[in-house]
């Protein structure tokens, strides 16, 4: 699929999140005016994009810092605060987590990039979520959806075929674990990771029969502990007692599940598209698939988390503007976005880039154009505290210190608390 072919998002979407995240050891100081310092979430292809930027720019040097989601949302406000922020950095659209373009750019962190070119060209879509009051502060490069990502050569080895609807993938779960295989693996002793499994669910129990369900929590018309969110988490923990899941996934990593599921110990893992370039980097010769997760027994009422991606924001105090809005400039070039997109197996957020989609991701771009998506659950919310209580809950759950009503009813508590 081509991106010209995007415009079904773009009626989708009216937010978009997941995935960015940078260094908590990264330090803006002494720059001079060839140095450029970056701190990206560990995505599998930032380094591509920093080659392809130097090569374009003899006689720059970058120094570049990677590290997971937890750790930059732990750190990312006291580094800007404290001035020891890099020049670029990731950032999140929306409002969900602690480092999201609203609540980075209200305090003044980040730079204005309303007059880049690219910035005009922003699907509206895109453009609600990295705007924060009319202003573009974030580069969103790229375009993202949730869902089971399966090994082939696992599938095969196992004798079994992807489920199409919930009670298959229940009873997939069960012949998965009967050969010592589990469909899928879980690394949540990373938190962000444990709302991807949620977020696949509550995209087709929740917005499946309302898709105004967000306009109706705005409006205080709803609430998440009287709404199907309560159905998408018994579900979740039904995947867990029917052995879904690896032994001990508080006690795996984000890193130590790809291992799993590229290797083959288990079938699959519920994520992002991104993962799949993670799981071919670690199994080249492995192929990968990725399909909508059930979550009904009517396959027809499927619907996919997909939204806008992570993108880059400069610091408003920044040592070297000029080469940082040189980087995120190239960053949204059709080069740099299809450095991204090829490298994830993700996609350009604007359109005319050349990019042709990887293979795997053809049930996600049919269910773009079908319009059968929904933004990322938490880039509505008004606060980033509302995904906080969210993860450290499921965490709580899955350690059996708390259950989902609790969680529920703490997420009502702050989401209501505003921004």
């Amino acid at each position: 699929m081509r991106t010209t072919k995007l415009t079904a998002l773009t009626a989708a979407l009216t937010a978009g999140t997941l995935l960015a995240a940078c260094s908590g050891g990264t330090n803006a100081s002494g720059g001079d005016s060839k140095t450029l310092t970056i701190a990206s979430v560990d995505q599998g292809s930032i380094q591509d994009v920093v080659d392809a930027f130097k090569k374009a720019n003899p006689g720059v040097e970058v120094r570049l810092t990677t590290s997971g989601a937890d750790q930059y949302q732990q750190q990312i406000r006291t580094k800007l605060s404290s001035g020891t922020a890099p020049d670029v950095m990731s950032v999140w659209p929306g409002n969900g987590n602690p480092g999201a373009t609203h609540v980075l750019a209200k305090p003044g962190y980040l730079l204005d990039l309303s007059g880049r070119p690219w910035a005009r060209k922003l699907p509206d879509a895109v453009k609600t979520v990295a705007q924060y009051e009319g202003k573009t502060y974030n580069a969103v490069f790229g375009l993202n959806g949730i869902g089971a990502v399966y090994n082939q050569d696992a599938l095969d080895k196992a004798g079994l075929t992807p489920p199409g609807t919930w009670t298959e993938l229940l009873d997939f779960c069960r012949e998965a674990a009967a050969k010592k295989t589990p469909a899928f693996a879980l690394g949540i002793q990373d938190n962000w990771v444990t709302q991807t499994v949620l977020y696949a669910l509550v995209a087709t129990t929740v917005y499946g029969p309302d898709r105004d369900f967000d306009k109706k929590m705005q409006d205080g018309e709803a609430t998440f502990a009287k709404s199907a969110w309560t159905t998408a988490m018994a579900k979740y923990q039904e995947m867990e007692k029917t052995g879904c899941f690896q032994k001990s996934p508080l006690s795996t990593s984000y890193e130590a599940s790809q291992e799993l599921a590229a290797s083959g110990k288990t079938l699959g893992i519920v994520q992002g598209n991104w993962i799949v370039s993670l799981l071919k980097g670690k199994n080249p010769q492995g192929k990968f698939t990725l399909k909508a997760l059930p979550a009904t027994d009517d396959p027809g009422g499927f619907l996919m988390p997909a939204a806008a991606g992570a993108g880059y924001g400069v610091n408003a105090k920044a040592k070297n503007k000029e080469l940082a809005l040189k980087f995120v400039d190239f960053v949204m070039s059709p080069e740099g976005m299809n450095a991204f997109a090829e490298k994830q197996g993700g996609l350009p957020s604007l359109p005319d880039t050349g990019h042709a989609a990887d293979p795997a991701l053809s049930e996600l771009t049919t269910f773009i154009n079908d319009d059968r998506t929904v933004p990322f659950m938490d880039q509505l919310w008004p606060n980033p505290k509302v995904q906080q209580t969210m993860l450290s809950g499921l965490q709580e759950i899955f350690s059996g210190q708390t259950n989902a009503a609790a969680v529920l009813k703490d997420m009502d508590t702050d989401y209501r608390a505003g921004a």
